[in-house]
């Protein structure tokens, strides 16, 4: 299912901007119907009064945040030394498509990560009970699509090159077969999970907000783009539903 949700999205043409609202769409429903609470429930011990779990998510949110505004920073200060040497301005602007290129890398690399704890989710489930184990694992197989699909998409539309984003999918759908199986050695305390999970929220709301939306929105009308979003959201409320 994760190979197939990338295979959609590599098949979309001039469609592009439906994709990503639609992409925004499935990661805003993500954050806010699983890994939120989730990471809630695994860390909801407290720091002055705020439930560490949102505090990671804050942190996951700002660091992104930070990323992109020195990236932004870099590319602004290319324009004050127009009157260096043409190759001076081509190293800044190589510099600036690698951080790019980094960001779309460090999301997807993170979307493996989640793809892996959806796996230790399958192995402790089986753990509980083969009922319980398999509707854990169907609500993954459905989820994976997604995930897939997000996955090929956010690293393409950071400058990334297909390859890459084939590596990368690839990767995201060996991820929940390795979670599952390391689940036979150990589990990772639920707490740091939590707190993990968080980070990651933050991170991804970032992205599908403050990059992805505006992306999709900025070439063409909104209407189709924002049915597509809510559309997204929409889709991960029904998969979420069911998973639980």
């Amino acid at each position: 299912m994760t190979l197939i949700g990338g295979f959609v999205a590599q098949r979309t043409g001039d469609r592009r901007h439906l994709v990503l609202g639609f992409a925004a769409g499935l990661m805003l429903g993500v954050v806010v119907f699983d890994l939120l609470p989730e990471a809630l429930r695994q860390a909801p011990g407290e720091v002055h009064g705020v439930p560490q779990a949102l505090l990671m998510f804050a942190a996951g949110f700002l660091a992104i945040h930070v990323v992109e505004r020195a990236v932004a920073i870099h590319r602004g200060h290319e324009g004050e030394y127009a009157e260096h040497t043409h190759g001076h301005h081509h190293a800044q602007g190589h510099h600036h498509a690698q951080g790019r290129q980094g960001i779309g890398l460090s999301a997807a690399l993170a979307l493996v990560g989640h793809s892996v704890m959806d796996g230790f989710a399958i192995g402790a489930a089986f753990q509980a009970g083969t009922t319980v184990g398999t509707v854990v694992a169907i609500a993954v197989v459905a989820h994976d699509f997604a995930d897939g699909f997000n996955t090929y998409t956010i690293t393409r539309l950071y400058g990334n090159n297909r390859r890459r984003a084939l590596t990368l999918l690839a990767a995201d759908a060996i991820a929940p077969v390795s979670g599952a199986a390391i689940t036979l050695a150990f589990t990772i305390p639920e707490h740091l999970l939590g707190l993990y999970l968080g980070f990651f929220s933050g991170f991804l709301l970032y992205l599908a907000t403050s990059d992805i939306l505006p992306e999709a929105h900025s070439p063409h009308p909104s209407r189709n783009t924002l049915l597509c979003t809510l559309a997204g959201v929409g889709f991960m409320w029904l998969v979420i539903g069911f998973a639980n």
